[in-house]
């Protein structure tokens, strides 16, 4: 058996994961104050700005059903390396794009990648922690991570605008719209070196599982055809998606129906963001002192009240406008993060052996339907303040479902996620 790894201290580990993490959802959001930029250099539509999100999307979505499990065979830190090599070389791709078809290939390739930093990192978690720690770690990775959304509009506009002062005129390759992937080069190349330094392995080898393909065709089967798993990550999917068509469709809600122009996404993402960390920040307080089902079920109550507030705002206040059309957005997120870290552990710690795994399929099933949302179905649903705020509401309704259904089957919930201990305290109501 190997010799136990030394573990960072869990605020340096926290802070080295959520980074990890905040590749994904930093390179959705940073590039949005750059539609306008790109349609012009490569004269494209809208429909075509629009497959920038939904080909890393759809990409994203595909090998993030399988990272977790080379990570379940291979180790966590290597495939994370490998994996930040990846995104690294998509983004310097994506700086020298001659043309809109070769900068949605190497989008795809950025999505390929982005995700292992979030998958692997989950099972990292659970790795090291064991019940209220794993709990408010995650809390903590969600709290830091929140910081992505928020700042990458900001950011990605600033670096739009940079005309390349206080240097002498630096070449047009790297100014505006390729600051913004040159950027996102720099701080890749630092998470590598951050990694190879402090992040340790995890997985010890003699609790690996072989990545072969009627193993993984087993694994899955069986995370798929339990019931457990799949009520979760029908809440966690729709809970997300509650909050998500809001973010995917940016440009329209902001620059459409507010009427706002590229410098004010902080409209949205501000608020919005805030009430993830906030949610988050509530659960890293609350994990360990309130059961379970009472956190789980008082983020609930946040989003639906959230939901009527949205309703209401978007029928009354007409035009939409801000802080009103935004405000109940922000209130619905505090719900999210209040609900998402203890659905994460349970997913996980429903399948202890290949947790990479499990956090692939739940990962596959979530970004899956929030490319769908992004390419497909957001174009439908963003025609208005009504349109936007009955699918959030529908969606977040059924996240309710899918924990009520999860509670029915499961029958008694831990108070406490305690390890391997929440799995036998569930796992016999799952016998049928």
């Amino acid at each position: 058996m190997d010799s136990p790894t030394p573990i960072p201290h869990r605020g340096l580990l926290a802070g080295l994961l959520a980074a990890l993490a905040m590749l994904g959802p930093f390179c959705i959001d940073a590039i949005f104050p750059a539609f306008p930029a790109i349609a012009r250099r490569f004269d494209a539509g809208a429909v075509a700005m629009q497959q920038t999100i939904s080909v890393y999307l759809f990409a994203y979505a595909a090998l993030s059903l399988f990272v977790g499990a080379m990570s379940d065979a291979w180790g966590r830190r290597a495939i994370i390396l490998v994996g930040l090599v990846v995104f690294f070389a998509g983004t310097v791709g994506c700086a020298l794009a001659p043309s809109m078809q070769a900068l949605l290939m190497f989008r795809a390739l950025q999505g390929m990648s982005a995700g292992i930093g979030m998958i692997v990192g989950r099972a990292i978690v659970r790795d090291c922690f064991e019940g209220p720690h794993a709990q408010k770690l995650m809390a903590q990775i969600s709290l830091i991570f929140g910081l992505a959304p928020a700042l990458a509009p900001v950011v990605g506009a600033w670096l739009v605008a940079w005309d390349g002062r206080p240097f002498a005129a630096p070449p047009a390759g790297l100014v505006g719209w390729h600051a913004l992937f040159w950027a996102l080069a720099l701080f890749t190349l630092a998470l590598i070196g951050l990694c190879l330094a402090v992040l340790p392995e995890t997985h010890a080898r003699d609790r690996r599982v072989a990545f072969l393909p009627g193993t993984l065709f087993a694994n899955y089967r069986g995370i798929i055809t339990d019931h457990q798993f799949v009520a979760l990550a029908l809440a966690l999917t729709f809970n997300s998606a509650g909050f998500f068509v809001y973010i995917a469709n940016a440009p329209t809600f902001v620059l459409g129906i507010l009427k706002l122009d590229q410098n004010h996404f902080p409209w949205l993402f501000v608020p919005a963001i805030s009430g993830l960390m906030l949610g988050a920040l509530l659960t890293s307080r609350l994990a360990g002192r309130v059961p379970v089902r009472t956190l789980v079920g008082a983020g609930y109550v946040v989003m639906l009240g959230a939901s009527l507030l949205n309703l209401v705002a978007a029928f009354a206040v007409q035009p939409a406008r801000v802080p009103w059309t935004v405000l109940p957005i922000a209130i619905g997120a505090i719900g999210v993060n209040l609900v998402a870290p203890a659905l994460n552990l349970l997913v996980l710690d429903r399948f202890p052996a290949y947790r990479g795994g499990a956090s692939s399929v739940q990962a596959f099933l979530m970004l899956t339907f929030s490319a769908l949302l992004a390419g497909v179905l957001g174009p439908l649903l963003a025609r208005s303040a009504p349109s936007l705020a009955i699918t959030s509401s529908a969606f977040y309704l059924i996240g309710l479902i899918g924990w009520r259904w999860y509670r029915h089957i499961a029958r008694r919930i831990p108070e406490k996620i305690d390890g391997d201990a929440a799995v036998i305290a569930v796992a016999g109501a799952n016998a049928d």
